[in-house]
């Protein structure tokens, strides 16, 4: 039977996993676009290995270190998007 703690930690694999691909479409990218969704993705990644990890240890304080990524990710999202509009003018 398998438990939760090799669940979790099959969770962390899979996610690190897509963590470099994604570094991957960062490095490669040939947009801006293509950075900027890679590197949200990288944020939204981190924010998911810190909550699994945090549940795996019992350390639920690790909980608002990734509510505090999630809200500067957030704010940078919408600082490219303002970008963005900006730069296609009217």
């Amino acid at each position: 039977m398998v438990g939760m703690t090799q669940i979790a930690w099959i969770a962390l694999l899979v996610m690190s996993l897509a963590m470099v691909l994604a570094f991957v479409r960062l490095a490669y990218g040939p947009t801006l676009s293509d950075r900027v969704i890679a590197l949200d993705l990288i944020g939204t990644l981190a924010i998911g290995i810190i909550a699994v990890y945090a549940m795996v240890w019992g350390l639920p304080v690790l909980l608002d270190v990734a509510i505090v990524l999630a809200l500067i990710g957030f704010l940078g999202t919408i600082a490219f998007a303002s970008y963005l509009e900006r730069r296609a003018g009217p």
